[in-house]
């Protein structure tokens, strides 16, 4: 799916148009990923918004169900949405340094990045937990989430 021509930039909210990362609210792993990413982006590059919620269905809504991977963290940028490890690389891409040399993995053939991504996806509620309802944000995170 990655590359997958959805939205204008235009069509994000007028206040904000930084990139949105849409994740699985209720798995422990994309959770913690979150707070990952929160705490290695102190310019706020990121904002984020639960797959569950009613921001994610909006902004989602028109494209087609087998695009939007319920088991992948999904990437909003420059009008464009990404997912699996295309979305995961473009994320650390834009985070400071070490973590953006992780996008050299890049030129590792995209098919085996992405099964192993498949694998963790597949396996990431046994391995790591589920919650009932999504995340509680931290009170100095709030501007982050939509």
């Amino acid at each position: 799916m990655g590359d997958l021509k959805t939205r204008q930039p235009s069509q994000y909210p007028a206040s904000d148009d930084r990139p949105l990362i849409i994740f699985d609210g209720v798995c422990h792993l994309c959770n913690a990923s979150v707070a990952f990413i929160i705490r290695r982006d102190p310019r706020g590059v990121f904002r984020f918004t639960p797959l569950q919620g009613d921001h994610a269905k909006n902004l989602l809504r028109g494209v087609p169900a087998q695009v939007i991977n319920t088991d992948s963290v999904l990437l909003m940028e420059n009008g464009r949405i990404y997912d699996r490890s295309e979305a995961a690389l473009r994320i650390c891409r834009r985070l400071p340094w070490p973590w953006n040399l992780l996008w050299a993995l890049r030129v590792i053939p995209k098919g085996f990045v992405d099964s192993v991504y498949a694998l963790v996806a597949r396996n990431r509620y046994r391995w790591f937990g589920r919650r009932e309802a999504c995340m509680m944000h931290r009170a100095e995170w709030k501007d982050r989430f939509v």
